[in-house]
């Protein structure tokens, strides 16, 4: 917001040009006045009376009027702006693998769910007017946080993710469909999904691409994430005698069924093996998601011409007081 001085209708400041004309007029008007003496020097010695010596007064307040009034009509007035900042929010569902693969520890200095966690929590924190949820998935699905602009709450949600909340195995369509489910009914121009897992559809009731045909149909975009990398991988196990032991197993990405669904419903397929390459990734949706914000600006205008235009009229009226008064002229 901020106010400015300027003058609605400017063009009538080139009747300044008036009061140049006028000195000059009044000038020359005076010197064809004068009357030619022999000697001066008796008018020299009278001195000048009070009225004569206010004359030029006078004459400077009718040059002031004319400003004055110049200045009234051009209309000077202070522009006051606002802006109007709206926003048009994407409503956007996490959906997140917490199978017992996810504990492999290959991003790096954390495991596939910290690293899936920490930067889930960036995403959320770089959102502004966006409603995002959290649907956490393994041999069941249910939903962890609905849709919200509660970004905290969200978050601690998100921190309180952990392995065994749900039965293990990976129901990658049911994962899916319950975030469908929470987007079902959204008016929001832009319905999102962001689903991340490491490992092969093996439970539920729903295959995967079923579920992004339905996706499709309700005008959903799924953005899928394959995390980690294949092959044989150690996944460690708390042991109730040894403590933390490690199992080999071998772990393969179902790269070919997430790219089915991204493409059935518009969006991508990344694959993330680091934790570096996970955040690029987010970064990346981040920015192909970005909230539509239209700033429309307001001007309000106060006038000041009264401000002008009184002080115009009150010397004007003193002008005419002054002529019919001290400056009264016989004939």
């Amino acid at each position: 917001m901020f106010n400015s001085l300027e003058f609605a209708d400017p063009h009538f400041f080139v009747l300044l040009i008036l009061v140049p004309v006028i000195l000059f007029w009044r000038k020359m008007k005076l010197a064809k006045s004068a009357v030619v003496y022999s000697n001066v020097q008796i008018i020299r010695a009278v001195k000048p009376s009070l009225r004569q010596r206010t004359q030029p007064v006078l004459h400077w307040l009718q040059i002031l009027i004319l400003v004055l009034l110049i200045i009234a009509m051009a209309r000077p007035r202070t522009r006051n702006s606002q802006s109007s900042v709206t926003s048009e929010g994407i409503d956007i569902m996490m959906a997140l693998d917490v199978s017992r693969s996810m504990l492999i520890e290959d991003m790096g200095n954390l495991n596939r769910m910290d690293a899936a966690k920490d930067v889930a929590e960036q995403f959320v924190r770089g959102r502004q007017s966006d409603r995002v949820g959290l649907v956490i998935f393994a041999g069941k699905s249910f939903t962890q946080c609905p849709l919200t602009v509660d970004y905290q709450i969200l978050t601690s949600l998100i921190r309180q993710v952990s392995i065994g909340m749900v039965e293990d195995g990976t129901a990658i369509g049911m994962g899916l469909i319950n975030s469908i489910n929470r987007l079902r009914e959204s008016k929001s121009k832009s319905k999102v999904i962001i689903l991340l897992t490491d490992g092969q559809n093996n439970r539920g009731e729903i295959d995967p691409l079923t579920a992004a045909q339905i996706a499709q149909a309700l005008n959903i975009r799924v953005y899928t994430i394959g995390a980690g990398k294949d092959g044989l991988a150690r996944i460690p196990v708390d042991d109730p005698f040894f403590g933390k032991q490690y199992v080999t197993a071998e772990v393969k990405i179902d790269e070919e069924t997430l790219k089915g669904i991204a493409e059935i419903t518009g969006g991508q397929y990344f694959r993330a093996t680091n934790l570096k390459a996970l955040e690029e990734i987010y970064e990346q949706i981040g920015q192909l998601e970005k909230t539509k914000i239209d700033v429309k600006t307001y001007f309000r205008y106060e006038d000041l011409y009264p401000w002008v235009l009184i002080p115009a009229l009150f010397l004007l009226f003193l002008h005419f007081v002054l002529i019919r008064s001290i400056f009264l002229k016989l004939p």
